[in-house]
């Protein structure tokens, strides 16, 4: 059966990675308006979270982020299946790293680097880092259910040979990397709620007290990395500006939950700034009223 979906699914999407740029974005404007006005993709999560962290905001102003942020998140998927066809040049032109020097400065020092990111901006794009660093930039990626599509993640997201691991095998290969002296840029996700056994670490988030996850955190506690934040910014529809911003040069020598912190500030104040480009379909506070588990620290 899984079979059976993607051998329908997989012309479709191809055909919708080779439309030109005005057509594609047509399409887009057509998903727009079925998820957001027929299916009404997870909009009461959308609301409730957007009326959580912005009890100061009308209710207009939060249908206003609601619209634009389901515009925005039409355009980041289906871009995402742009990486099948576009070429190296184009992604490089649309995924532009505005810092690049100071970037290859932080690689040219001998230490591997943790980029923290946000489901913020276009996240989806950013192997194209790969294109233009000097180490090997690797990616953190979660498995698909449906081994086909997983395959299929896998091909859009490691194209231009860059190297992916998956989410459940980061500490354990980014750990093997180290001892074999491979020096790497790992771009890690570290907005996601974590599980509520696992839930350690419990600081605010956009004014609310939630569980932090703490996979990037605990990698720069243990090795000696550099920690930068991803700072992606939608410039116009299908084109992006990337930032590197220092968080530490020296990792295991900072206070503990130094890292993420910083992190959590920084793409907050981007949030705060344009919040219609986070990914609110996420249950990011699920927890937040939740019983803490025991030897959890409370910031």
């Amino acid at each position: 059966m899984q079979l059976l979906i993607y051998s329908i699914t997989y012309p479709v999407i191809l055909g919708i990675s080779k439309l030109p740029w005005k057509l594609f974005y047509g399409f887009s404007d057509c998903t727009y308006f079925i998820t957001y006005y027929i299916i009404r993709y997870r909009r009461k999560t959308v609301t409730e979270n957007l009326t959580l962290v912005f009890p100061e905001k009308s209710e207009e102003e939060i249908k206003r982020i609601r619209k634009a942020f389901y515009k925005h998140m039409c355009d980041m998927f289906l871009e995402m299946t742009k990486s099948l066809s576009i070429s190296r040049e184009e992604l490089i032109k649309r995924y532009k790293v505005v810092n690049l020097e100071e970037f290859h400065k932080f690689e040219k020092k001998n230490k591997s680097i943790i980029a923290l990111m946000g489901h913020y901006g276009s996240f989806e794009w950013s192997n194209a880092i790969d294109l233009v660093s000097i180490n090997p930039c690797v990616g953190i990626y979660k498995q698909i259910k449906n081994k086909h599509f997983d395959n299929l993640a896998h091909r859009i997201r490691g194209r231009f040979n860059s190297r992916l691991i998956a989410s459940h095998k980061v500490a354990r290969q980014i750990i093997k990397d180290k001892q074999e002296n491979t020096v790497c840029a790992y771009g890690m996700i570290s907005d996601q709620s974590p599980k509520i056994n696992n839930a350690k670490y419990w600081t605010d988030f956009m004014g609310i007290k939630v569980p932090i996850f703490l996979g990037g955190e605990f990698l720069a506690q243990r090795l000696d990395v550099i920690v930068l934040y991803l700072q992606v910014k939608k410039v116009k529809r299908g084109h992006y500006e990337v930032k590197f911003i220092p968080i530490s040069e020296n990792s295991t020598e900072e206070e503990k939950f130094y890292s993420i912190k910083k992190y959590l500030q920084l793409l907050e104040e981007q949030i705060r700034d344009e919040p219609e480009y986070y990914l609110w379909t996420h249950k990011r506070w699920k927890h937040r009223n939740a019983e803490k588990p025991e030897g959890a620290i409370i910031d």
